[in-house]
């Protein structure tokens, strides 16, 4: 039968800038998918302005730690061998990895050149505030440690569309680059107006000869990394027009299993549904709502109704395309999205996104491990594994809610015959301790559950009627199942090591 899938995304912003990381990757391997992880979201693998660039801010596409550009030879990460060598070593031990591709903008370009702008107002991208005048952009890429290998394009000023610095005057703005066929394009969120422009040099997508580059750099890099899939960042700024072109001609590449994930950080639904009405469902987006609904059910303590927590979410409006997450690079602390999961309420999202029947959940690097940086962060790997343990043994079959109380909601999942022993049944609670009565199956009468992140050490049994009473501690998160000892090929679940509350 199909196991569940779960996703790590394999990097935080402040992973150590050592060049290591491909190898750790390749190292740990085995280890996560011991931990039931069987794909990874690895951060961006081609060169960024400097070594220490977490990949977002990046210069050449075609040099994945192979030339000696911007400082090193190597990126962030490590070598483009060493990342061959990961990206192999995942396969081998059945994890597909997608790779996460920034092509928004270009940043660090070699050269500055004198062109034409219209500086707009920030806040509305479509309001000019002055005359067409020139500036001096940096603008101009021709990667003068590669040259011509793999790709003989080089980049100017009219394959932007716009910039933010004037190196004549010194000076920072949102310059629209003015020229024939030179627009924002409308294909973009509405936000500030039109929020095609996001930074750096922002990419022109209404230009063929563009277009024409980067899709072909998109069969290049599948091609040489042999990698499972993509996650596009910052997709809400990009002509959708062109997203949806470029699933499909991947698609084409490699085969209908290649997996495309989209960045599209908008809690609005109507946005969303419009955004996979464009790209034809051809890719999945982050389920940002959800994300902000855990944020704001750990600030708001037993004051959030749990009744709602699924309430105008991708999972719960397009379950098939709903990639779920806690939190990531972006909204850990001190980032550009910040919006952390508090910790106490950490383990319960955790339960929310890897024991229910919809979504592909994703688990953060910066959770699971921990957040470098000035102010380090704990990881919670003792708390995240007997959900990834229960989420692949248990976590099976039809689903049932019982979110009828404000503070404590549960479910069922009832198990399926072809994995015996699965079915769990979870229990969360925000305010004092609680209970819920749950129907599990009157097949499971008499038999002895247990709290498999052991918050409770007590065993609940299941009743002649197939109902029973399971209990969760306050502030915190049970999930009941029936233990493997007998199952003798099965691991033993781990153990939590930390109350959730």
């Amino acid at each position: 039968m199909k196991r569940n899938h779960t996703m790590m995304q394999f990097f935080e912003w402040h992973v150590a800038a050592d060049g290591q990381h491909w190898k750790r990757l390749a190292e740990m391997a085995p280890e996560l998918k011991a931990s039931f992880i069987d794909s990874v979201w690895v951060p961006p693998v081609t060169k960024a302005i400097t070594p220490e660039d977490t990949g977002y801010g990046v210069y050449d596409l075609y040099d994945l730690g192979e030339f000696d550009q911007k400082g090193a030879v190597r990126t962030k990460y490590g070598t483009k061998q060493e990342l061959v060598e990961a990206i192999a070593e995942c396969l081998k031990n059945g994890i597909a990895v997608y790779v996460d591709l920034v092509m928004n903008h270009k940043a660090g370009a070699d050269e500055t050149e004198v062109f034409e702008v219209i500086e707009v107002d920030p806040n509305d991208r479509n309001k000019e505030i002055s005359a067409p005048f020139e500036i001096e952009g940096w603008t101009k890429f021709t990667f003068p440690g590669r040259g011509d290998e793999y790709s003989s394009f080089k980049w100017d000023h009219t394959h932007f569309n716009g910039t933010d610095f004037d190196a004549k005057e010194g000076r920072t703005g949102v310059f629209r680059i003015n020229g024939e066929n030179k627009a924002w394009n409308q294909n973009v969120d509405d936000e500030f107006g039109n929020y095609d422009y996001l930074m750096f040099a922002n990419i022109d997508y209404s230009h063929e000869d563009v277009r024409r580059e980067m899709l072909d750099w998109g069969k290049w890099l599948v091609d040489t990394l042999q990698c499972s899939g993509y996650r596009l960042d910052a997709i809400k700024h990009i002509n959708h027009e062109f997203i949806k072109e470029f699933a499909k001609e991947m698609g084409k590449k490699r085969g209908e299993d290649f997996y495309i994930v989209g960045e599209f950080w908008n809690d609005n639904l109507e946005a969303c549904r419009e955004f996979l009405n464009t790209v034809d469902y051809q890719i999945d987006l982050f389920d940002v709502s959800l994300h902000y609904k855990l944020y704001s059910a750990s600030l708001g303590g037993r004051d959030f109704d749990l009744t709602h927590i699924f309430d105008d979410t991708l999972v719960q409006t397009h379950p098939a395309n709903a990639v779920t997450f806690v939190d990531n690079h972006d909204s850990q602390p001190h980032e550009a999205l910040e919006s952390w999961v508090g910790d106490w309420f950490k383990q319960s999202a955790y339960a929310l996104i890897l024991l229910r029947r919809d979504g592909y959940p994703v688990v953060f690097y910066g959770d699971y491990y921990g957040i470098g940086g000035p102010v380090p962060v704990d990881g919670k790997k003792a708390a995240i594994d007997p959900l990834l343990y229960t989420r692949y043994h248990k976590a099976y079959g039809e689903q049932d809610d019982y979110f009828d109380h404000p503070n404590t909601i549960g479910w069922v999942r009832r198990g399926v015959e072809e994995l015996p022993g699965s079915g769990c049944a979870v229990i969360i609670s925000n305010g004092d301790n609680g209970e819920k009565r749950m129907f599990v199956g009157e097949e499971r009468a008499g038999e002895v559950w247990e709290d498999f992140t052991h918050n409770r050490e007590d065993q609940v049994t299941i009743g002649g009627d197939g109902w029973a009473v399971f209990p969760v501690n306050g502030g915190s998160v049970s999930v009941w199942a029936l233990p493997d000892e007998e199952n003798t090929d099965r691991e033993e679940a781990p153990a939590s090591g930390e109350d959730a509350s």
